[in-house]
């Protein structure tokens, strides 16, 4: 039991000084400033050659072949599934602890999404649970490196090999993450990820897709980049349609974000140090309290976090006598850590979207529409990924490395939890459903 008074009872907060700028981003400087002004005043918005310099820095960074921007990360990935080869009938596996964009662009190819379970300790996709999941229609597993945490891509990978699917990397959590020696984003057979203005590498709204395959490079070419889909393209059963996008797409990343993407690439890799450093040592700081786990690859693995976006922590009640995580983050919230909440992405298979919505007129639900199996049968065996949410908890996402200010917010989790006992004595449970359909959704009030 802590000595220490628990500010929700009138004791002193943990938190005792303003945060300043420890927790803004991006990092916005003059250099960034002058690069979208040089856009504007050239008036060069919507033109492809700043976006063409950014990919080269992005393929160099990477070291992979290439680069493709992309108005958003969605589209990013909706083109990283084309350029796979998804299309009507076919199917994609997918966690369903995600954000949406992973794969609800599936449906306007006409193909599908089966979702399977996530390993309780990575929260990424179980490879022990994907092979339950695949047929013969399986055209790709979108991987995500959930909230910063590499999956375990060596088994993923064996797998896909073996069934000859495509991996396709989601990487719009985890931006500059290592798993064992190789960048994220260069394991599978292409990536596609996010870079809006609230991820690790903020540019603006604006996507990338990575890749090695010429052929896969070419398609998401082809799909939504008509400026680019001439007499370059080498792909043959493309040759015949080029001048005109074959998505009826448009789906170029606008150039003030190519601009400010630039200069934030070419400070991301000290930037990400920084925040690493701080996220690491605010986890050494709770390695001893119960209840407590950080959600960090283990030390020595050759794995590192990346990007540390929308982190989280888990939680084990059973070590606080049962406390829910309700209880346990309104009392981390008033020590003065505003942005403590339970939980993570709401299931997506628990979304009417994938149940019984009809978004094309198919006169069924689009989920099944055009599969040959109705795949919703298979998401009952999702046991770690519809308990999860219980077992998380934000934690401060810290972009500079200052021991005292991470000092205090530590103490305010440790605090916590160390007088459940207190906190037990009036804790109403959770509510039937924790978390949001999107990233940083607060907690709804419980109902009396």
């Amino acid at each position: 039991m802590s000595s220490e008074e628990l500010a929700l009872f009138g004791g002193t907060k943990a938190v005792a000084t303003e945060q300043g700028d420890l927790f803004t981003w991006p990092i916005i400087t003059q250099e960034d400033e002058e690069a979208a002004l040089d856009v504007l005043r050239k008036g060069a918005m919507s033109g492809i050659e700043v976006t063409e310099q950014f990919e080269a820095d992005f393929r160099d960074w990477l070291g992979m072949d290439y680069a493709l921007g992309f108005n958003n990360g969605t589209n990013a990935l909706l083109a990283a599934m084309y350029g796979c080869g998804v299309g009507v009938g076919d199917e994609i596996i997918c966690p369903s602890i995600t954000y949406w964009a992973s794969c609800t662009s599936a449906y306007s190819l006409g193909a599908t999404v089966v979702f399977a379970d996530i390993d309780p300790v990575t929260l990424c996709m179980d490879p022990k649970d994907i092979e339950r999941c695949i047929s013969e229609r399986t055209k790709a597993i979108v991987v995500v490196h959930y909230v910063g945490h590499p999956a375990a891509m060596d088994e993923i990978m064996a797998i896909a090999n073996k069934y000859q699917v495509k991996v396709i990397e989601d990487v719009s959590h985890a931006h500059g993450g290592i798993y064992k020696g190789k960048k994220l984003g260069t394991i599978g057979h292409v990536a596609g990820m996010s870079m809006m203005s609230g991820k690790a590498l903020a540019v603006g709204e604006a996507g990338m897709l990575v890749t090695r395959d010429r052929e896969i490079y070419e398609r998401a070419i082809a799909l939504g980049h008509y400026e680019r889909y001439d007499q370059r393209i080498e792909t043959k059963s493309l040759q015949p349609f080029i001048e005109l996008p074959l998505g009826g797409y448009k789906f170029r990343m606008h150039q003030l974000s190519s601009a400010v993407g630039r200069v934030q690439l070419r400070h991301y890799d000290a930037r990400h140090e920084q925040i690493s450093l701080a996220m690491n040592y605010f986890w050494d700081l709770l390695e001893d309290v119960p209840g407590l786990r950080a959600h960090r690859p283990e030390k020595g693995s050759g794995i590192y976090m990346g990007g540390w976006y929308a982190a989280r922590g888990h939680y084990v009640p059973e070590e606080l006598g049962g406390l829910s995580i309700t209880r346990f983050t309104e009392a981390v919230r008033a020590e003065g850590v505003e942005d403590c909440y339970p939980g993570c992405n709401i299931p997506l298979h628990t979304h009417l979207l994938n149940k019984t919505a009809d978004v094309y007129s198919h006169g069924k639900p689009t989920r099944i529409a055009t599969s040959h199996r109705d795949v919703r049968q298979l998401d009952s065996r999702l046991p770690v990924t519809e308990g999860i949410s219980a077992r998380l908890f934000t934690i401060p996402w810290f972009k500079h490395f200052r021991k005292s200010e991470i000092e205090q917010y530590a103490n305010a989790y440790r605090k916590a939890a160390l007088n459940y006992e207190r906190l037990l004595e009036s804790d109403q449970g959770n509510p039937s459903l924790l978390g949001g359909w999107n990233m940083f959704a607060k907690l709804k009030k419980k109902e009396a």
